[in-house]
């Protein structure tokens, strides 16, 4: 017989506030606690298997200006299409590629990943969802952390079919995940603008 559990209640949220750079990413306030650098700084080692990459992303909020003061986390598969977890079966990544990463927006509003094309990931309905990576968005007058996806348009047969993007309606509303290519001193770089609000507001998950 199964223990009955009460309900219990969502646990509140509350904005990034002044002190999220302090907290998530204390090199940018000066603050140099960890040796290595801060957590999620870097993503990859010189054994991590992959096509490397680099991610760039450029967050503005409802106004169109930049917004300087936000951090982005990124969680991604690794080359076989595997998430790196703790006691995880299924990746053989680890600790070589850790999968996740955290970088604070520069002056510019901008953040910058080094890391590895990710694989594909079974989806939902079973079948293999495109190459993504999911960013988790926090800042000042955020109330609630905002989850995004960032979609690869070099992958557009694989994009064509994955169930996220097709579970948006609009084909327009789409386009505001996929990142575009480009090719700087012979690495593949991915950009993708991230707007908080707006006529192009980025498509979050109610997650």
């Amino acid at each position: 017989m199964l223990n009955r559990i009460a309900p219990l209640k969502e646990t509140p949220s509350q904005t990034g506030g002044p002190y999220v750079h302090i907290g998530l990413v204390p090199s940018f306030s000066e603050l140099h606690v960890f040796q290595d650098g801060d957590l999620g700084a870097t993503m990859l080692t010189p054994e991590t298997r992959g096509e490397r990459i680099v991610v760039t992303a450029n967050v503005y909020d409802g106004s169109g200006l930049p917004l300087i003061d936000a951090v982005v986390e990124v969680w991604q598969a690794d080359a076989d299409g595997s998430h790196v977890a703790a006691m995880s079966p299924r990746s053989n990544s680890a600790p070589a590629f850790t999968g996740w990463g955290r970088q604070a927006t520069d002056a510019s509003g901008q953040v910058r990943f080094e890391t590895i094309k990710p694989g594909r990931v079974p989806g939902p309905d079973g079948k293999p969802m495109a190459p993504h990576l999911t960013l988790w968005i926090a800042a000042r007058g955020i109330n609630t952390g905002l989850h995004t996806r960032l979609y690869f348009d070099d992958e557009r047969d694989a994009n064509a079919g994955d169930f996220v993007l097709n579970r948006i309606m609009d084909p327009r509303r789409r386009q505001t995940l996929i990142a575009a290519r480009d090719t700087q001193g012979g690495m593949p770089h991915y950009h993708l603008n991230i707007r908080l609000q707006g006529d192009d507001e980025t498509v979050f998950f109610d997650i």
